[in-house]
């Protein structure tokens, strides 16, 4: 019985990447890219893109000492805020050009504190449909070499359309 729930946990854990959809943006990359680059708040902290492939977005926080609550780690609203921006560029990777991205709602459990070098963020989609898209985000704390999970989330995020918004 175990070895049968580790199996059902490694699947779910490490899904196969989304195919792009027909109608999704070519120039999904540079549009991702340059949305990021206007993102003032998360300049502001040192976020910084690491990986975009379609489905798949990871974004890097580096740990500093001003992102920290009172017991010395990185603040939760630090960490949910890169796996939330992790998790909507994501699912914007597999949105037509039209299309821009909104968080509709998350949840997020935070499993260890947040300390190390840096965090990575990283948010694969589980399903891209036509207005909603369901995304997992895996926040992992980087220290001396090595990667250990302290958060997760699991997001729906909102392709708005008609509406005046851009990514």
């Amino acid at each position: 019985m175990h070895a049968l729930a580790s199996a059902a946990t490694a699947a779910l854990r490490y899904t196969v990447p989304m195919p792009p959809r027909p109608e999704t943006d070519p120039r999904y990359d540079a549009r991702v890219r340059e949305s990021f680059a206007r993102q003032r708040f998360l300049h502001a902290i040192g976020a910084t893109l690491e990986h975009v492939a379609p489905g798949e977005v990871d974004v890097r926080l580096p740990f500093r000492a001003d992102l920290t609550q009172q017991h010395g780690f990185l603040h939760a609203g630090a960490m949910t805020t890169v796996v939330d921006t992790a998790c909507g560029y994501a699912a914007l990777t597999l949105m037509p050009p039209d299309a821009a991205v909104l968080s509709a709602e998350f949840k997020v459990n935070l499993l260890a504190p947040g300390r190390g070098e840096a965090i990575v963020a990283r948010a694969r989609v589980l399903k891209s449909g036509r207005t909603l898209s369901v995304v997992r985000g895996d926040v992992f704390a980087l220290e001396h070499g090595e990667e250990r999970l302290v958060a997760t989330m699991l997001a729906t995020m909102m392709a708005v359309r008609d509406r005046g918004l851009s990514d």
